[in-house]
This record gives C-alpha cells, sequence and structure tokens, in this order.
C-alpha cells in the first residue's frame, strides 16, 4: 500500500509501488497470502507507525495517553498523531516528508509561537503560529516544498501564509479531517487484548 513515506517521490510515476506492486522474489505475483484476524490488526498498527515515523515504545505511549482520554480511543490516538509538530510542519508543506520535517525542527529551522522547538513530538495546541526562522526561509528545500504545497493541498484546519513562511492551527483536528487509509478500530481491538 502506497503510504506517501518518500516525500515527492510518491506523487510521480518514478514510485516503487506505481512501478512494482507485487512482493519481490521470483515467486512475487503468485503468492497471495489472505490476511485474517490479528495479521490484519498487526498491519494498520504498523502503518500508522511507519506513516507518522514512530516506535513501538512511543506508539505505545501515545495509545495509553488516548486510551486515558474521554472519548473514542481510535479517534484520540489519530488526533494526538496528528498534533505532532514534525507532522504539522509536514501539513503545512515546509517539508516533502515528515522525515525531513523531524530533520528540520531537530535543527532547529521551526518556531512555535515565535520560540524555537527542537522536539519533533511536540504537541500544539488551536491558535499556535507555526514559522520558519528567517535565516532559513532561503533555503531551496523549504522554498521548493513551500510551492509544491499546492498539489498536496493544506488541511482545513491548519492554515498557511506562504509568503511568510508561517502557519496558524485553526482548529484541533477532527477524524473526517484526516484523510488517512487507516482502520483505528483494528489497533484498538489489537491493544485490548
Amino acid at each position: 500500500m502506497k503510504l506517501f513515506l518518500k516525500g515527492d517521490r510518491c506523487f510521480k510515476d518514478s514510485c516503487a509501488i506505481e512501478k512494482r506492486n507485487f512482493a519481490p522474489g521470483q515467486h512475487g505475483k503468485d503468492r497471495k497470502s489472505k490476511v485474517i484476524g490479528y495479521g490484519l490488526q498487526l498491519r494498520e498498527k504498523q502503518k500508522v507507525k511507519r506513516i507518522y515515523g514512530l516506535l513501538e515504545g512511543q506508539f505505545r505511549n501515545y495509545f495509553e495517553k488516548a486510551e486515558r482520554r474521554k472519548g473514542v480511543t481510535g479517534d484520540t490516538l489519530l488526533q494526538m498523531l496528528e498534533r505532532r509538530l514534525d507532522n504539522i510542519v509536514y501539513r503545512l508543506g515546509f517539508a516533502t516528508s515528515r522525515a525531513q520535517s523531524r530533520q528540520l525542527i531537530g535543527h532547529g529551522h521551526v518556531r512555535v509561537n515565535s520560540l524555537k522547538v527542537n522536539i519533533p513530538s511536540f504537541q500544539v495546541k488551536a491558535g499556535d503560529v507555526i514559522s520558519i526562522r528567517e535565516k532559513s526561509q532561503k533555503n531551496p528545500l523549504i522554498v521548493n516544498s513551500v510551492e509544491m504545497v499546492g498539489s498536496r493541498g493544506i488541511p482545513s484546519w491548519l492554515e498557511l501564509d506562504g509568503s511568510k513562511f508561517s502557519g496558524k492551527v485553526l482548529t484541533l483536528p477532527k477524524r473526517e479531517d484526516i484523510n488517512l487509509p487507516v482502520q483505528e478500530r483494528l489497533i484498538v481491538e489489537l491493544y485490548s487484548k
């Protein structure tokens, strides 16, 4: 399944999934295994972990926090993952992938409410303003990413000001705003065993 992990390459014809969408090896096209039960739940969890670039322990912590909060656990989990700073930088278009956004944050290029934040897992709140520091606004990677964000689109809960290299979190994301091919119900079932 296409998870858009490689930035711009995933939007072009050179994407590996587009070129060869079957398992590697001599019998890759012939082997069709049916995934049921536990395997399906595990695959959904692994998919979300890879989309957001999390390790197992980090993902487990997010799940436990989501479980303690009021509301639907699966929706709360996805909302918490969407509110991570590295995801917001990617969604605003300052980076072409979440891995690249993590690197930008780690190197100190990103400001939240005009304060330097170098922790990719930082949870943003409604009303926060995310911007790129002035020196970094000339960086060709960031400039190209902002120019190409139109093809990818910006979620309705975010607002981008491309000329100032800043964006604002208008509201917290709802499940309808998160357009990922994920069945969070299966993840909750997996951890509830």
